[in-house]
């Protein structure tokens, strides 16, 4: 088996979460910003002085590739996005980017040139955390990202996104994209969960990642005084909003895993201490790996809100703005990554993904996988996110069986 040392993960992954926007704990790296552009310029430079032919597509897209001695237009691919978000940890995305070296530069280290062609993929953005625009990377890859979706766009500091990405030295895509022609795709990233630390696993091989439905809803109720209006009299939208998240958390927890749902936001008009309450807007996030059950449960959900919102003469608008099915990565390549751990003795357990990645944008295009690795304590997109070296060793391992599979 490959041996990759936890010396030199915990090198490679101390030396690119460096590059960051701010100082101090944690790594911002925001797309097109100044260590944006620092940290694509530098991987270059690394991959260039191990051999690798490095270009960028016109977005900012980099892709390093080892040619393969037999089939040179067959290119097995794993990677991630470069950028983070406001103050990230010093794994999130970027562990992907260095496990995929990691990995190569073992096996031609030991094998010499492989038959297929092996490429890293250094996504420029996935997060969203500059501009209202996520999987900026990936979706410019395939060519399905849109100019108008992100031509009158701003960040926080009412920079426009045209003018970063020029000043950035990048542009639109024009014409065909240029680097999507990959036979299988792989990317390694934390778990962004605790489910493989609380299993005591150091693998975690994604067969799928969750469709998502989120909600922002509105109830309109009257507001009126706290102390003379009878509670029979009421038109009180928090007593309907409690209502309906005990109701709907109830019944996810009656139907389990995977199933999952989160209020997470909600603001009550008027927010005061004295009057009955005469709006509220919340949002609700709901995911599943299974489009039929996520979708009744969605029914479920609308059917809920308005039982509760009739029962007090109240009214409800609801938005359904995202609405994701759910991705099955590729059998092929999940069974390739089974038989690699088998093989060779790795810990590992087959699960889904609930958080969204590069690779859902992938496998319906390409044949593609995940590879998680534990978080401590699940955390993640924050500066305690944090995984022992030692315990990232099997999953990049496990990359490198497969890619040694898949390429030579």
């Amino acid at each position: 088996m490959i041996e990759i040392l936890p010396e030199e993960i915990d090198r490679q992954m101390d030396w690119i979460s460096s590059i960051s926007d701010k100082e101090g704990k944690g790594t911002t790296r925001l797309l097109y910003s100044e260590s944006w552009v620092k940290a694509q310029n530098s991987l270059k430079e690394l991959f260039e002085k191990d051999g690798m032919k490095v270009e960028f597509d016109e977005v900012g897209n980099m892709f390093a590739t080892i040619e393969g001695s037999e089939s040179p237009e067959t290119i097995i691919a794993s990677g991630s996005h470069v950028d983070t978000v406001v103050d990230g940890g010093r794994l999130d995305g970027q562990l992907g980017i260095m496990a995929a070296y990691m990995a190569m530069k073992a096996l031609v280290d030991e094998y010499g040139q492989p038959k297929k062609s092996l490429r890293i993929v250094s996504m420029a953005e996935e997060e969203g955390s500059r501009f209202p625009y996520a999987f900026w990377g990936s979706k410019n890859i395939f060519g399905i990202a849109k100019k108008e979706d992100v031509e009158n766009i701003s960040d926080n500091k009412e920079v426009p996104f045209e003018t970063a990405m020029t000043e950035a030295g990048f542009g639109y895509l024009t014409g065909a994209p240029r680097f999507n022609n990959f036979d299988a795709f792989i990317e390694l990233h934390i778990e962004q969960g605790n489910f493989l630390e609380n299993s005591g696993k150091k693998v975690g091989i994604v067969n799928a990642i969750v469709g998502q439905k989120r909600y922002t809803v509105k109830l309109n109720g009257e507001a009126n005084h706290a102390g003379t209006t009878l509670m029979k009299y009421r038109k009180d939208v928090v007593e309907s909003y409690a209502r309906i998240v005990t109701e709907v958390i109830d019944k996810a927890n009656e139907i389990g895993d995977p199933l999952v749902v989160t209020f997470g936001h909600a603001e009550v008009t008027p927010n005061v201490v004295n009057v009955v309450p005469g709006e509220i807007e919340f949002s609700i996030d709901t995911r599943h790996t299974d489009q039929k059950a996520l979708n009744e449960f969605a029914e479920y959900i609308e059917k809920v809100i308005q039982k509760h919102a009739d029962a007090k003469g109240i009214q409800a608008e609801l938005n359904l703005w995202m609405d994701e099915q759910p991705v099955p990565m590729d059998q092929e390549i999940v069974s390739v990554l089974e038989n690699v751990c088998d093989q060779n003795g790795l810990n590992y357990q087959v699960m889904h993904s609930g958080a969204g990645h590069d690779s859902q944008i992938f496998a319906p295009r390409v044949p593609t996988a995940m590879i998680f690795v534990p978080s401590i304590k699940g955390i993640s997109h924050n500066p305690e996110e944090h995984t022992e070296a030692v315990d990232i060793v099997q999953g990049v391992q496990a990359l490198a069986e497969a890619l040694k599979e898949l390429a030579y």
